[in-house]
């Protein structure tokens, strides 16, 4: 809990402070911030023990200051912060698996692997993968960083900012997506998907389809919001992938986003927008579900 060790300075002895790892309790810095989806360990647990060295340094001098616990004892070390902390080797790992794109919970079966008496729980995994992160973005912000990601894989990409400081709307592309853009023209899926990342973003996704069938991604787009200055802003940005005039998409589909369907025919007022047969059953189910029961 505390320690002195400064024993240079008169006046002062050192001395270490050991109490439970659920002593005191959890103080929020930001009460607006508190979330209601989480819990604490912390349960104020009163034991406590004072150490400081005997004269001489031979050894420690040990007083029970409380030794009542007001939690049962745990029954495993599994969950333990202390216990389950990662090794150099381990944090090594991670890194290498972090690179080539293995997600967190193969990675920690990997460690179970190399060591089966081994407490690491997930959670650990991900703050050892976000450490990772946090070091080779250095000092620049994420989203510096990730312009300098798209420049460096020579991704195609426009942005817009708001106030000349934050990026309110950011679109990118693939080379290679836009070959296929280009060589299959004909048909385009386009959706927008709500709250599937930590930020809370709108990703508007623009997909193709090639004449065998099969599908590709064309391109992505963070908006700011759903309003339709957002969504024809990213489909201008779609239409400017296009090489030729005469080959624009015949055909979008869409599913009955009012906002999507106003844009599509500001943007392509030629092309035909057909609803989404997949989104017209879900609402079909939905509706039955609550008049049948």
């Amino acid at each position: 809990m505390r320690y002195d060790t400064h024993t240079s300075s008169k006046g002062r002895s050192s001395f270490v402070l050991i109490g439970c790892e659920m002593s005191s309790k959890y103080k929020c810095r930001k009460k607006e911030f508190v979330r209601r989806d989480t819990g604490s360990r912390k349960c104020g647990c009163p034991f406590k023990l004072h150490g400081k060295p005997v004269h001489g340094w031979e050894g420690w001098m040990v007083k029970l200051i409380c030794g009542i616990h007001n939690h049962e004892l745990a029954k495993s070390l599994v969950g333990h912060p202390y216990a389950g902390r990662l090794t150099k080797d381990e944090k090594n790992i991670i890194a290498d698996m972090t690179k080539s794109m293995v997600k967190p919970r193969n990675i920690l079966l990997t460690l179970k692997e190399y060591n089966a008496n081994s407490c690491t729980t997930i959670k650990q995994i991900y703050n050892a993968r976000s450490a990772y992160h946090s070091s080779i973005r250095g000092s620049d912000t994420k989203m510096q960083h990730l312009m300098k990601l798209l420049e460096h894989d020579q991704y195609i990409h426009w942005h817009r900012l708001k106030d000349e400081v934050m990026v309110r709307d950011l679109f990118w592309c693939h080379p290679d997506a836009v070959k296929l853009c280009n060589a299959c023209h004909l048909v385009f899926f386009i959706d927008s998907t709500y709250k599937t990342n930590r930020y809370r973003l709108l990703l508007l996704d623009f997909v193709g389809m090639t004449p065998t069938g099969m599908t590709f991604f064309v391109g992505f787009a963070y908006k700011e919001g759903e309003h339709v200055n957002n969504v024809v802003w990213a489909l201008e940005r779609f239409r400017g992938l296009f090489l030729r005039c005469d080959r624009l998409p015949v055909v979008i589909v869409t599913d009955r986003d009012l906002t999507l369907m106003n844009a599509v025919k500001t943007v392509f007022p030629e092309c035909t927008n057909l609803l989404c047969r997949f989104h017209i059953d879900k609402n079909v189910k939905a509706k039955c579900k609550s008049l049948i029961g």
